[in-house]
């Protein structure tokens, strides 16, 4: 794993914060089951009668219901479809919107006690007084030393409008607040600095000179097309006086496919958005509108392997309708639409996929297995990725900068310069991108500043890289299994037979061209498969099979037993 990946495992868990690549669309009413529904369910019922006649112990009747359902949908191979319980349900709306009732912070665990990371824009934690690296040893009376993470956070969230006690350690010293909870609504808009004179505010145009902006979009939450619009007026983009705008998707793993469109739409006088079509939905075409575009000037969109979804569908948009370049390294390839449906009868949800999305070339940017390409690609010449250290030290800078603190930003600091804040940000895709921008400007052209090879072999080659490297990792990993085995099986002496894994046929067997028969219990065939390659072996170990026992008939004479008697099966 990439010191880059360690750091965002790592990353502090944020009360609202983050959503798992997803786009997601409108839900529609539950239709009844059809007649053919209830038939599915006759063996689920014949199954739980006889487990609540006839199991050892009496079962829990929601782990059941919850069991059967998960399985259904882990048998659709579908990371994107999940049930959600009652019990999960606010969890996954605050994942999901961005959206919950509490006090509005970031937190982490540092020696067992629950730790302020920063709270948020104008959250009843920030009008408290609440600052970065508070401890809270108290909820409501009771220590945070020892609970996890999640009890704590179960203890700050309520109903708004009903108070919270924390007990506060500062610097050695102790104190007591109490909070009004209050909905909270993250907000996805995010520039490249905090504004010294309201902390709440960020600031956007990144180099005051050239008149460029740079705004960070973390997730398409409800309302963000909105959030976005007001932080391009704030740099005068509706008046024309903005010459060139930096729209960093990387990190985003999506949303609402709504605001995707709606953030589009903004930019584009007309040509298609996006289109989305499924099995129970027509297509639906999405097309730009000349009403309420921003007047035009040049755009880079940052992109990088965890832009997905929504991220996908708004710079393949730009891109395909030559609005703006797209400058980092390929998207993530995820191109389905997932509505949620609630499921009344068990107050749980379900997010199902229903559509796929297509760009509007008509192109599909799913990532499968057999994929040799997928994703949005940046603009030929703008293929620039970044090392894990590099990636590394921008997320420590970017992290810093999120941060709400008390007092006055040190003197040292120059966010009016854009050369220092360049340097400072230590983001070289960003840098690359204003540097691109000022180019654009003064020669009324596009200079690439990454490589100018095919992107896709790059691509590639890259993936090729950390997919043998992967295989290499696993490699290593299987070696030290195998002499872990040769030292219990020299533990286990001659009983170390006993979990050797069966061998079905001989190694030396060519199957290829072969057949398969299966039989059901009673000798009947029901099935001949043709073999078309050596590998069945490995599949069936896994399945439910073993090998049958030779009858002394069709036993080979120099392979029976001295006494002549037939083997006997494994039990």
């Amino acid at each position: 794993m990439s010191k880059a990946s360690v750091l965002v495992g790592a990353c502090v868990l944020a009360l609202g914060m983050g959503f798992l690549g997803s786009t997601l669309a409108l839900s529609r009413p539950v239709v009844r089951p059809a007649s053919s529904d209830y038939t599915f369910l006759d063996p689920l019922i014949e199954v739980k009668s006889l487990l609540n006649r006839r199991y050892v112990d009496v079962p829990d009747d929601k782990t059941l219901q919850d069991g059967a359902i998960k399985g259904m949908l882990d048998a659709l191979n579908d990371p994107y479809t999940v049930y959600v319980p009652k019990a999960d349900r606010r969890e996954f709306t605050k994942q999901l919107t961005g959206e919950y009732v509490g006090i509005g912070a970031q937190v982490s665990q540092q020696d067992g006690w629950l730790t302020i990371v920063t709270p948020l824009e104008d959250s009843p934690a920030f009008k408290a007084g609440i600052l970065p690296e508070d401890r809270v040893v108290e909820i409501e009376g009771q220590s945070t030393n020892g609970l996890t993470i999640d009890q704590c956070i179960d203890k700050l969230m309520g109903e708004p409008g009903t108070q919270v006690k924390l007990t506060i350690e500062r610097k050695g010293q102790r104190l007591e607040l109490t909070i009004m909870r209050e909905k909270i609504k993250t907000r996805s808009v995010k520039g490249f600095h905090r504004s010294d004179a309201d902390p709440n505010q960020w600031q956007f145009l990144l180099d005051p000179q050239n008149k460029i902006a740079y705004i960070r979009l973390t997730q398409f939450t409800p309302q963000c097309a909105l959030e976005l619009l007001a932080a391009l007026r704030s740099v005068g983009a509706d008046k024309g006086e903005l010459k060139g705008l930096v729209l960093d998707l990387r990190g985003n793993g999506g949303g609402l496919l709504d605001e995707a469109t709606a953030i589009a739409d903004l930019f584009l006088t007309s040509g298609r958005i996006v289109s989305t079509r499924g099995r129970a939905h027509p297509e639906i075409v999405v097309e730009a509108k000349p009403e309420g575009t921003l007047p035009d000037f040049p755009m880079v969109v940052l992109l990088n392997g965890a832009s997905a979804s929504a991220s996908e569908v708004l710079a393949g948009a730009l891109s395909e309708n030559n609005r703006a370049v797209i400058l980092g390294t390929r998207s993530f390839g995820k191109g389905s639409v997932q509505t949620v449906v609630p499921i009344v009868s068990s107050e749980g949800e379900l997010k199902i996929t229903e559509q796929g999305y297509f760009l509007p070339t008509g192109r599909s940017i799913t990532r499968k297995d057999t994929s040799t390409t997928w994703g949005v690609d940046p603009t030929p010449g703008f293929y620039l990725p970044m090392s894990d250290e590099q990636a590394l030290e921008l997320l420590r800078v970017r992290r810093d900068l999120e941060l709400i603190r008390a007092g006055s930003a040190p003197a040292d600091q120059k966010w009016s310069d854009a050369d220092w804040v360049l340097a400072h940000l230590k983001d070289p895709q960003l840098t690359a991108a204003v540097q691109a921008l000022r180019a654009r400007n003064a020669s009324g052209t596009w200079q690439p500043p990454g490589a100018t090879e095919n992107a896709s072999t790059t691509i590639a080659v890259d993936e090729l890289k950390r997919l043998r490297l992967d295989r290499e990792r696993l490699a290593r990993a299987l070696t030290a299994i195998d002499k872990r085995a040769e030292a219990l099986e020299s533990a286990a002496g001659d009983a170390a037979a006993a979990a050797k894994t069966p061998d079905l046929w001989a190694s030396t067997a060519d199957l290829t061209g072969g057949v398969l028969e299966i039989k059901d219990k009673d000798g009947n065939v029901v099935a001949t498969l043709r073999i078309t390659g050596n590998d069945l072996e490995r599949w069936l170990l896994d399945a439910d099979v073993k090998p049958a026992a030779p009858s002394a008939e069709t036993q080979p004479a120099d392979s029976k037993p001295a006494d002549n008697k037939p083997t006997p099966a494994s039990p």
